[in-house]
């Protein structure tokens, strides 16, 4: 049982001693604002006296905002992967605990929850956060207690190569990966034109990037390329340049809220997805976008179509996309497996490294996800645990498939679902409508380009 009464008698220690080394000139003022800056050069950050043998794992992902839809299925991963952990005898002798907070998809908000996570609950590592421009806000403050943290959904080019100490790690590739699967789609679908609308953030920005260079490899034009508030309400203006631009296709970087807005506004200026082929990316591939656009009409999206990281990649484990629908019945999928990995690999690496401090357990985070010579290659946390318990190196092979991290702490290629909203639809238990994804196929993708159809 963790004493947490150590733990806080520790804190207030070493917050007395920081406050008696400063003054007030130092430390300067509080702005209010919930940006974070780097550890100042040379400076160690103090101990934060979590090392106890207890392995406590906090996430912060959204269950409100702009991205609460797709963070159901991150935060029921997470809660899955605690529970296999634990069936199988935890991780250094005991059960791994779990702090969970909400982002809200809120740079603020995930700040605060974040001084929540280092601070009085003393976690070792943590989860999250999903949305891209959330994580820079908070990464510095993470990396700089010289704590883990590992994101389900971070795609953004630009962590690649964030000065992090080596404590940053992602479970889903990155979207210079993505932007090629989605280039190819266009460009077999026939489309010679393209307009792109995109959030005017480190997702929404580099995505779009990656895209319009991806597209114009493959000989498609981009007509216009439109960044949106990521905190607008009203699109008009932003849709107004793509009916001006008349492109083939449509292609927008979103997340479901303000997606679902713009779409609204795409259907009345005619160029909905009825109206112009419109594709979509990770970020809005979520069943219940079509009510959020036209609650009387959900099937207004059909026909849409994207692609996404895939939750059930032919290369992943096989137990998991069945056990995750018993675990989270009619819950989406999206990012589910990456969730479930971040979780199951910081377990395994503080069993590798046979410690819950969080430097310890960095060091171990690459090895355990890449084959060497003599490796064990498993994909349950109770054949991984057995195997590092025996003394051997693992390899292991993810629910989003082979993770094999790149130095940088990613995976070296991706596997994507290129799919399609359907014309049919569900009725929860709670009278929400959803409707259908038609995964189209499998692809794998890697810094060379797209490999072709997952296995």
């Amino acid at each position: 049982m963790r004493l947490r009464w150590v733990r806080l008698l520790a804190l207030l220690l070493s917050l007395s001693l920081v406050a008696a080394a400063c003054d007030d000139d130092d430390n300067g003022g509080d702005d209010g604002d919930a940006t974070t800056t780097s550890q100042e050069e040379g400076a160690a950050p103090a101990d934060r006296g979590n090392v106890d043998g207890t392995l406590v794992l906090g996430s912060v992902l959204p269950s409100t905002g702009d991205l609460g839809v797709l963070g159901e299925p991150m935060n029921q991963a997470v809660a899955m992967a605690i529970r296999d952990i634990n069936a199988a005898g935890g991780a250094l002798g005991g059960d791994v605990e779990l702090v969970a907070e909400d982002s809200a998809t809120d740079e603020n908000v995930a700040n605060q929850a974040v001084d929540k996570l280092l601070g009085p609950d003393q976690v070792d590592a943590i989860i999250g956060p999903a949305s891209s421009r959330v994580s820079l806000s908070v990464i510095d403050k993470i990396t700089g207690a010289r704590t883990v943290q590992c994101s389900p959904s971070n795609t953004g080019v630009d962590f690649t190569t964030y000065e992090d100490d080596g404590y940053y790690f992602r479970t889903a590739p990155p979207d210079n990966l993505q932007g090629r699967v989605l280039a190819e789609m266009i460009a077999d679908d026939g489309h010679a034109s393209v307009s792109i609308m995109h959030l005017a953030d480190a997702y929404g920005q580099g995505f779009a990037d990656s895209l319009a260079e991806s597209l114009e490899e493959v000989g498609v034009t981009v007509d216009e390329q439109v960044g949106y508030d990521p905190q607008g309400t009203n699109f008009d203006a932003d849709v107004a340049r793509l009916v001006e631009a008349g492109s083939e296709a449509n292609a927008l970087i979103a997340f479901p809220d303000t997606g679902a807005t713009i779409i609204q506004t795409m259907v009345e200026e005619g160029i909905g997805p009825q109206d112009v082929q419109l594709y979509l990316t990770d970020g809005t591939q979520s069943g219940s976008l079509g009510a959020s656009v036209d609650p009387d009409n959900p099937t207004v999206v059909a026909g849409s179509k994207g692609t996404a990281p895939s939750a059930a990649p032919p290369g992943g484990a096989e137990f998991f996309p069945a056990a995750f629908a018993e675990f989270a019945p009619g819950v989406d999928t999206i990012f589910s497996a990456h969730a479930y990995d971040c979780t199951i690999v910081i377990a395994l690496a503080a069993i590798a490294a046979d410690s819950d401090d969080s430097t310890a357990i960095r060091d171990e985070m690459n090895a355990i996800t890449t084959a060497e010579e003599g490796d064990v290659e498993c994909s349950t946390f109770a054949e991984c645990k057995e195997a590092l318990e025996a003394g051997d190196g693992i390899d292991y092979q993810g629910a989003a498939g082979p993770l094999d991290f790149a130095e940088a702490g990613e995976p070296s290629r991706g596997e994507y679902d290129r799919w399609e909203f359907g014309d049919e639809t569900t009725e929860g238990d709670d009278g929400a409508v959803s409707v259908a994804i038609d995964v189209i196929d499998t692809v794998v993708v890697s810094e060379e380009g797209v490999e072709g159809a997952a296995e």
